[in-house]
């Protein structure tokens, strides 16, 4: 039987995310009330300019105090769509204290102070679901909280920002430098005007400390997270990986070590496989790769991005702590009882693909590979090729090289080695009269 007193709802933010929920929850009143076993009603919405025009959201809802709304004592579920860290994380904290669950989008809060504010909700006996914080529609977090909670998840593997895999796709497909695809990105709408989130690795960031935290039941921060971001990805980077049968991908990494007693989390551009399921992900998509003992590899994808995608994600949460509200329990909390370690970039082992530039002449190769040997770093391949006009951009043979004088560009691809040995070997060659300067260092991942 259907209660007849609604759970009250309290939205907070009415932005492109907020606004959707708005409406849905409005036309689709019925279908949620079904779902729930009890009606759910909009109570109020916070935001920040109330004459905003917003199409579909009733104007008698607006207020500018949130901290009112959440106060009220009636309110069952609060809505958080605001981002940033604060007055979110106090309108969250507030929330919990009146008796009111929360489900929120806020990747940024969640992955600086996630562990304090799942306490919180445990201290008040309420709900905090975020759904819709990593990877917009896609179902993630959930299946890796519950539906994998018997399993051991070993490596999660994703791209989690549609604005860099737009550009980066666009620099693949189209040959379009970096700041060309940038600006295709931003008239279309899928970078902002100040893209430095997305570009610099902020955002991937946040949702890989998230997904990390979650997948190996360990406390990650995004303090905890390398970030790389892709402003200095070039079209000869692109071109380089794909002579190597690979695309480039901003990727979020977090992964357990061979001995499972530490963990990793990192986001960085890199090369991987055209074979590997990843490197189809096209546009502003996005798709997470996940190990796992049991299970093996599961992948999840979907768009990752948007007013109604997000939206989807943020309903589904609603209909769950509703659902909780109803039957006076609440759902699964943080779950960080393995406590493992959080090593940093340096003990990461990977491959590696670097770009030279050297002096065209003989025993530089010689030079650069006992350069490798000496930081035990094992080389793959290399590929030698001339940059003096007359040599028409042919290609060199190992250990060759043209004339004295010229330039030339020299790529290594190694085999897997740790982090700090690759910096070490780095500046080791940037020391060596006849290399010119490093012009790139890229990853190869997902082999």
């Amino acid at each position: 039987m259907m209660r007849t007193r609604p759970l009250k709802v309290a939205l907070l933010g009415c932005g492109v995310v907020g606004s959707e929920v708005a409406r849905i929850m409005t036309t689709h009143a019925d279908d949620l009330a079904a779902r729930i076993g009890a009606p759910v009603e909009l109570a109020g919405i916070a935001v920040r300019r109330p004459n905003r025009v917003r199409a579909g959201v009733p104007a008698e809802l607006l207020t500018t105090d949130a901290t009112a709304l959440v106060k009220r004592g009636d309110i069952d579920v609060v809505v958080e769509v605001i981002g940033g860290v604060e007055p979110a994380r106090s309108l969250i904290t507030t929330s919990f204290e009146h008796g009111a669950s929360v489900v929120s989008a806020n990747k940024a809060l969640l992955a600086a102070d996630g562990a304090a504010l799942h306490a919180a909700a445990v201290e008040h006996g309420v709900d905090l679901y975020y759904e819709a914080a990593v990877a917009g529609a896609i179902p993630l977090i959930r299946p890796l909280r519950e539906s994998l909670a018997g399993d051991k998840v070993n490596r999660v593997l994703g791209i989690v920002n549609g604005t860099t895999n737009f550009i980066l796709d666009k620099m693949d497909t189209t040959g379009a430098g970096y700041s060309e695809a940038l600006d295709e990105a931003t008239a279309l709408g899928y970078a902002e005007a100040d893209p430095t989130a997305d570009v610099e690795g902020f955002d991937a960031a946040a949702k890989a400390a998230i997904l990390a935290g979650i997948a190996f039941h360990t406390r990650v921060t995004i303090d905890d997270v390398h970030r790389e971001g892709i402003t200095e990805v070039t079209a000869a980077d692109i071109a380089s990986a794909r002579r190597m049968g690979c695309t480039v991908k901003l990727l979020a990494i977090c992964e357990r070590s061979a001995d499972g007693r530490s963990v990793t989390a990192r986001v960085h551009p890199a090369m991987i496989p055209l074979t590997h399921p990843l490197a189809s992900v096209r546009e502003a998509y996005n798709a997470v790769f996940v190990e796992a003992a049991a299970a093996g590899q599961l992948m999840f994808y979907g768009p990752g991005a948007g007013g109604s995608p997000t939206a989807s994600a943020v309903l589904g949460d609603l209909v769950a702590t509703c659902r909780n509200k109803l039957a006076s329990t609440t759902g699964p909390g943080e779950s960080a009882y393995a406590r493992l370690t959080v090593s940093p970039m340096d003990d990461v082992v990977t491959r590696y693909h670097i770009s030279l530039d050297v002096a065209d002449k003989p025993g530089v190769l010689a030079q650069v590979a006992t350069v490798f040997a000496e930081h035990q770093v094992s080389i793959d391949t290399v590929r030698q090729q001339g940059r003096n006009p007359a040599a028409d951009g042919a290609a060199v043979e190992q250990g060759g090289g043209r004339r004295e004088g010229g330039e030339a560009s020299l790529v290594v691809v190694t085999h897997r080695a740790p982090d700090a040995a690759l910096g070490a070997t780095v500046e080791a060659l940037r020391k060596l009269d006849t290399v010119r300067g490093v012009a790139s260092i890229m990853r190869v991942e997902g082999e």
